[in-house]
């Protein structure tokens, strides 16, 4: 038995099966989720929202005041104009965030902010994040707070790295992280640890693909019940690095990152505003395809969890341009409302979006690509509205 770093482990998974044959080897460094029906459209209880009592206008603002004294989602006190995307302590919205036939309605907007409340428990219960409702608001409220605790200032590497290296090494940990069948959000975590260990750990060229293993094993280590021994990671990496060369580096990350772990990843935010939103299972497919390649770009790191979530789902909805609905677009609305930034922030993640999907069936890093195009996955990432940049770009404008 090898030991991990937290106590000995046995051989739980199965690291020498063989890989998937539209795949290249995983050890060839250079070179799927399932379905889940967590996003399933959220149905109303119509005797729960007979009971359901709208708080009054100052007991909102006396809510607000204490809990969101850091300005998250923008909210001010006394009524004061907040972010574009953003709700307003007063109970309205930027018009901006509205559809054209919502627009003016003074008696939707003072209603919003009781309703989203309302709606953020109802998904929050509905995807069984929690046990006790009366906590789901004091939840969202905290994800939207812990998302800026770790925001880049600037998307820049350090010396002799550059961002075909960067990608390179993502598609590998997709390749790993997918043959391990680990939960989504430790991919996403991975990634996260890789970015800050990036900027705050000496690490040499050589010892890069050690650093992105490290980081793929202390997510597990967070989000994973099960995980593989420290010799089936060595073997994962051709053996170019021993046990004690992994474990080591282990010890320097976890030091470099003072033993943080702690991350909101946009898929929460994702899954969260695709409930809200009512948005169907192709759609959610899609934005996932979409957030999932924003790990491949480095420019997407300056933005925020919520940004990226935000601007995949509405990219998605752009995108397979689904027929609406009255209920549909008025719960896109509410949904919608929850983006923190302007509409410029989102456009510009729009259009990197865009292009990452154009260009993602001939890039040499294709696991992305690959994952979303089985059955399972509806084949989103075959979808003829991804081939043409410019029609998509097009689309987004």
């Amino acid at each position: 038995m090898a030991r991990t770093g937290f106590c000995d482990s046995k051989p739980l998974l199965d690291l020498h099966k063989k890989a998937d044959e539209r795949r290249a080897p995983l050890r060839a460094w250079a070179n799927a989720c399932g379905p889940i029906d967590r996003w399933q459209p959220v149905e109303v209880d119509e005797s729960r929202m007979a009971s359901f009592k709208m708080e009054t206008e100052r007991r909102w603002e006396r809510r607000l005041s204490m809990q969101a004294s850091e300005d998250i989602m923008g909210f001010q006190e006394d009524g004061e104009t907040c972010s574009a995307g953003s709700v307003i302590a007063d109970g309205c919205v930027d018009e901006s965030v509205l559809p054209l036939g919502l627009q003016g309605l003074h008696s939707l907007q003072a209603l919003l902010p009781s309703l989203l409340r309302h709606e953020v428990e109802m998904a929050l219960e509905k995807l069984d994040l929690i046990w006790d409702r009366t906590y789901a608001w004091d939840m969202f409220l905290d994800m939207m707070r812990t998302q800026t605790q770790y925001c880049f200032p600037n998307a820049d590497l350090p010396r002799h790295f550059t961002e075909v290296t960067r990608a390179v090494l993502v598609d590998w940990l997709i390749q790993v992280h997918e043959m391990m069948q680990f939960q989504a959000e430790t991919l996403y975590l991975a990634v996260h640890l890789l970015n800050r260990s990036l900027q705050q750990v000496k690490v040499t060229t050589a010892n890069l693909q050690l650093l992105g293993m490290v980081c793929l094993f202390l997510a597990a280590k967070k989000e994973e019940c099960l995980l593989p021994e420290v010799s089936g990671l060595c073997y994962l990496m051709d053996h170019t690095y021993t046990k004690h060369q992994l474990l080591r580096m282990e010890r320097k990350v976890l030091c470099g990152l003072k033993f943080d772990l702690s991350y909101c990843p946009p898929l929460h935010f994702l899954i969260l505003l695709a409930s809200i939103a009512r948005c169907s299972a192709k759609v959610v497919w899609m934005a996932r395809y979409l957030l999932e390649l924003s790990l491949l770009e480095g420019q997407c790191v300056v933005f925020l969890p919520v940004q990226l979530a935000g601007a995949a789902l509405c990219l998605s909805r752009q995108v397979l341009q689904e027929p609406p609905t009255p209920e549909g677009e008025a719960a896109w609305c509410l949904a919608s409302s929850v983006h923190v930034g302007s509409e410029t922030v989102l456009l510009r993640i729009m259009h990197i979006l865009a292009s990452a999907a154009a260009k993602a069936h001939t890039r040499e890093t294709c696991a992305t690509f690959i994952k979303f195009s089985s059955p399972e996955t509806m084949h989103v990432s075959r979808h003829p509205g991804l081939k043409n940049a410019c029609g998509l770009l097009g689309i987004c404008t």
